[in-house]
């Protein structure tokens, strides 16, 4: 009996493989991409409003990855019948693919920053390398110094960018520090002493610049971390995690 099952699959595999011989070479690869064309057209037409949608098939199922407007990513079916709007993981490996695919969404060309825009502190031997876009008037970003005081070898770059609709002085002490003689000390000494510079803030200086390059950057918040990898952070994290992300973890 078994011989017979074996004949019967054997002969079914080659009839299998003979019918795929007949088909033209490329005709699977077209009705694929047909397919998916059509998909996108359907979720396109599914959302109107968004003036972009970035539309990717996923090797999961029947699954779409849209973004839409650069910045919202959500999950559906070629035929746009449900949304799903949260973090999809990846069975295997156990990735977040959401984060991931937001990592490369907000990534910026860190090699591409003004960076004589920026106040400089080598700490050690200053390989590692850190920006910061970071308010003087922000409480959190006090508390991301006071983590920084706990991580070495590393260069930071602080990008001062006051936020005028929150703290309306900061514009004008952020102006006093980059005209100070030691901009680095005049920093540390207004956001952690909240001792000023003695000088009117009328030295030619790149705040303005710093406040249009974070609007174009889509930095909402203060502290804004971007790091070596272009990986962007906000918030006042512990330097645990600054030693994984400078480490590039």
């Amino acid at each position: 009996m078994f011989k017979i099952i074996a004949r019967s699959l054997l002969i079914a595999t080659l009839a299998a493989g003979s019918a795929l011989a007949d088909v033209q070479p490329g005709a699977a690869d077209n009705t694929a991409k047909s397919a998916d064309a059509a998909a996108k057209k359907t979720i396109h037409a599914k959302f109107p409003e968004s003036s972009l949608l970035d539309i990717n098939k996923l090797p999961y199922g029947n699954l779409y990855e849209v973004v839409a407007d650069g910045e919202a990513i959500f999950y559906t079916d070629d035929k746009a019948s449900f949304i799903f709007h949260g973090s999809l993981f990846d069975g295997k490996t156990q990735r977040n693919l959401t984060e991931l695919k937001m990592r490369e969404l907000t990534k910026a060309q860190f090699d591409k920053l003004p960076f004589d825009s920026a106040i400089k502190v080598v700490k050690g031997n200053g390989k590692r390398v850190l920006a910061v876009f970071s308010d003087v008037d922000c409480p959190f970003c006090k508390r991301l110094e006071d983590e920084l005081a706990k991580v070495s070898d590393v260069t930071v770059y602080t990008f001062l960018y006051p936020i005028d609709s929150l703290h309306p002085k900061a514009a004008q002490k952020s102006k006093t520090i980059w005209c100070a003689p030691d901009r680095a000390k005049a920093w540390n000494d207004l956001l952690m002493k909240g001792i000023e510079p003695k000088n009117a803030g009328a030295c030619d200086n790149p705040v303005a610049k710093n406040v249009e390059l974070g609007a174009k950057l889509g930095v909402s918040g203060t502290p804004t971390l971007f790091f070596a990898d272009g990986r962007r952070v906000p918030g006042a994290i512990p330097a645990e995690k600054l030693e994984k992300y400078l480490n590039g973890k």
